[in-house]
């Protein structure tokens, strides 16, 4: 007589569950009782109080008072909070909402630090704030061409060239035409510019992408050094000193309590960020150009089968993402310093590329990334201000810190597009 099929199979084995969540649980508990510990010691034996202003002057119709906190108990407060956050994730997790409690957990050691950093003095959150969405909007721009690039299957590492080229071309043609608009226009161009040869090496000739991109890298870095010395240096003030393109205010709600001086009081670049923020979410998400862009960075072969043009549509999608990163790059010369200088970028593409990751390839999760990374270095300046007991070296290491903590994985490990970094060859 024929055994049955479940004779002939035996018993199932039993599958293990993978003890990631588990693992990921225990590290980030200790994380929090360390970062409890750490709060309690190095920051529990100040005295005082510290304020935290809530206005800036004249900037808004209603006077919101100002916020002041005990140093001792309110830095005893954190640590407790920490302490349970930490008990609970080590205990049982907090499944989906673990990011948010991470976030959470680090606004609360911002929060002591600046306590600590502030006792007998006056900090005010809303400068602090709207200086770290200044910081932010280059890196934006710059994650938005990161997004483009590799949604559609290419890497770009050339961001810091991008940003190096555009700054240079916008202060030499804003000053040659004492114009900055103008300038702004020439930087984006130039971009672009660097996007399509970009886009030429990585997708007609096939270079590997990365390498391409750090050549681009190297090569703004050497050609507007020699340009700067030799053009720039001798005819300064006709050559290197642009208008800036200064903040306006939008009527009405620039004088919105706390919000208003920070989103609607600001110069070009961080409204045209926050636009194209949104734009550009519109673009990949809720329309046919955007979905063709997703599919040929995730299956170009399926792409290709009903019809869409893989290799035009990464030509189209890099020299986009060329033109909004010639915008970050603009803005070093025109809407923050007023000048070139010698590798003035100082390494922000490669942290708008950090903050592309952070964002998991989303324009919306990379605007939060670079507000992250642009609050790191508004706060390594406030630190300088309040003259804290840190050498000045680490303060300036603070924003190149949270990016490689960031790409090193403390929030979690990012899947990238499928065909990231993958030329298509049509068979």
């Amino acid at each position: 007589m024929a055994q049955s099929p479940t004779a002939q199979i035996g018993p199932v084995p039993k599958v293990q569950a993978a003890p990631t969540t588990s693992t990921r649980n225990r590290s980030f508990g200790i994380f929090y009782l360390l970062l409890a510990a750490l709060v309690l010691i190095a920051f529990g034996g100040g005295t005082g109080d510290s304020t935290f202003g809530l206005n800036l002057e004249g900037s808004s119709a209603v006077h919101v008072p100002d916020l002041t906190v005990a140093v001792r108990p309110g830095i005893l407060a954190v640590a407790a909070v920490l302490a349970v956050l930490g008990g609970i994730q080590l205990v049982r997790g907090y499944g989906r909402r673990t990011f948010l409690v991470l976030g959470i957990v680090a606004a609360l050691f911002v929060f002591a630090l600046l306590t600590w950093a502030a006792r007998g003095q006056t900090v005010n959150l809303v400068g602090i704030f709207q200086s770290a969405l200044l910081r932010a909007t280059p890196l934006t721009l710059g994650a938005l061409c990161g997004v483009l690039c590799e949604r559609s299957g290419v890497i770009d590492v050339a961001i810091e060239g991008q940003f190096l080229k555009a700054a240079f071309v916008g202060a030499l043609v804003g000053s040659a035409t004492t114009n900055s608009a103008v300038g702004l226009l020439a930087g984006m161009l130039t971009g672009g510019l660097v996007g399509a040869l970009l886009a030429v090496l990585a997708i007609k000739y096939r270079v590997n992408q990365i390498i391409a991109g750090v050549v681009l890298d190297v090569f703004a870095l050497g050609i507007t050094g020699f340009l700067f010395d030799r053009a720039m240096v001798p005819y300064q003030d006709t050559l290197n000193s642009p208008s800036i393109l200064g903040s306006f205010e939008i009527p009405g709600l620039a004088k919105v309590p706390i919000v208003g001086p920070i989103l609607f009081d600001e110069n070009v670049f961080v409204y045209l960020a926050l636009l194209l923020v949104v734009v550009c979410t519109i673009a990949l998400f809720r329309t046919r150009w955007g979905l063709r862009v997703r599919a040929v960075g995730e299956h170009p072969e399926a792409a290709d089968t009903v019809g869409i043009n893989v290799n035009r549509i990464r030509y189209r999608a890099v020299m986009l993402g060329g033109l909004i990163a010639g915008i970050g790059g603009a803005y070093f010369t025109l809407g923050s310093v007023g000048s070139f200088d010698k590798n003035m970028t100082a390494g922000r593409g490669f942290i708008a590329l950090a903050a592309m990751i952070f964002g998991r390839w989303s324009p919306v999760g990379a605007f939060a990334a670079a507000l992250v990374f642009g609050f790191a270095d508004a706060l390594q300046s406030i630190l300088a201000i309040l003259n804290v007991p840190i050498p000045s070296e680490f303060l300036l290491m603070t924003p190149y810190v949270v990016t490689i903590l960031v790409v090193a994985g403390v929030v979690g490990r990012a899947r990238p597009p499928a065909a990231d970094g993958k030329p298509y060859v049509k068979e």
